[in-house]
């Protein structure tokens, strides 16, 4: 395979993997280790890759967080499989905290025949859980981010500081076992540290193609959770690793 299709069957088989031995690349590739190597060492000068002692990684670094329109066009069956997921730790009369999302947007739909109180910084869920009589929504306030149209700041911070829900659900735009839970701004990262501060019950919703991908600030260490749903197309290598945790690994679909 010539140098240039080689690089670039790396580089798909990377995408579809969360990390890749040395030994992988050579038999996609049918290129010998040290070529593969070689190749490695070139795309780690460029940035393109991390590598570990276990192997190599895309370098999946997110600069900033995509709108949520974008984020709706994503991983759709995977998100209704975690929501669902999600909705069976939810009982009659909790006090539910709901982080900005599309998958916490998911699981609000699943939820409106309970009686609930609803506390979140998503005026898309806050708007929608509006329409049910049985439900008392709270809106953190402050100021509205116009990317996720979702209050963000000190205001919502402290409000968040001052309740003891009895679950909260949060979000994130990547995740991992060695950087935990990651946002693409300082206030956002805070806001997020906060919604799983006081919270009996601390639950992360991430599909897996979040997994191994981080922003600059950490909100959170994986540690900080009670449980984690994810779904099946987590690596088998993570998902060995995440089930080691001291919190509840629950894999879907």
């Amino acid at each position: 395979m010539k140098g240039d299709n080689r690089i670039e069957r790396i580089m798909d088989f990377l995408k579809s993997q969360n990390l890749v031995t040395v030994e992988q690349l050579v038999t996609v590739t049918h290129a010998s280790p040290a070529t593969i190597r070689r190749d490695l060492i070139r795309l780690d000068k460029e940035g393109v890759i991390s590598r570990t002692h276990g192997g190599v990684t895309l370098n999946r670094f997110i600069p900033a967080q995509p709108t949520t329109r974008e984020k709706r066009q994503r991983n759709l069956a995977e998100k209704c499989a975690i929501a669902t997921a999600a909705a069976s730790m939810v009982r009659p009369g909790d006090a539910v905290l709901f982080d900005a999302g599309t998958t916490t947007f998911e699981l609000a739909r699943q939820v409106t025949h309970l009686p609930l109180r609803v506390i979140t910084s998503d005026l898309h869920i806050a708007l929608f859980f509006a329409d049910f009589r049985q439900i008392e929504v709270t809106v953190i306030g402050g100021r509205i981010d116009d990317s996720s149209q979702s209050c963000v700041g000190e205001h919502g911070r402290q409000l968040l500081q001052n309740i003891w829900p009895d679950i909260a659900f949060v979000s994130c735009n990547g995740w991992s076992l060695e950087k935990g839970i990651t946002a693409p701004t300082e206030e956002k990262a805070a806001l997020k540290r906060s919604v799983v501060g006081n919270a009996r019950r601390r639950v992360l919703l991430a599909d897996s193609s979040k997994y191994g991908t981080w922003s600059l600030f950490r909100a959170a260490p994986l540690g900080a959770l009670t449980d984690i749903v994810t779904d099946g197309a987590l690596d088998s290598a993570a998902r060995r690793e995440l089930e080691q945790g001291d919190f509840c690994l629950t894999v879907v679909g």
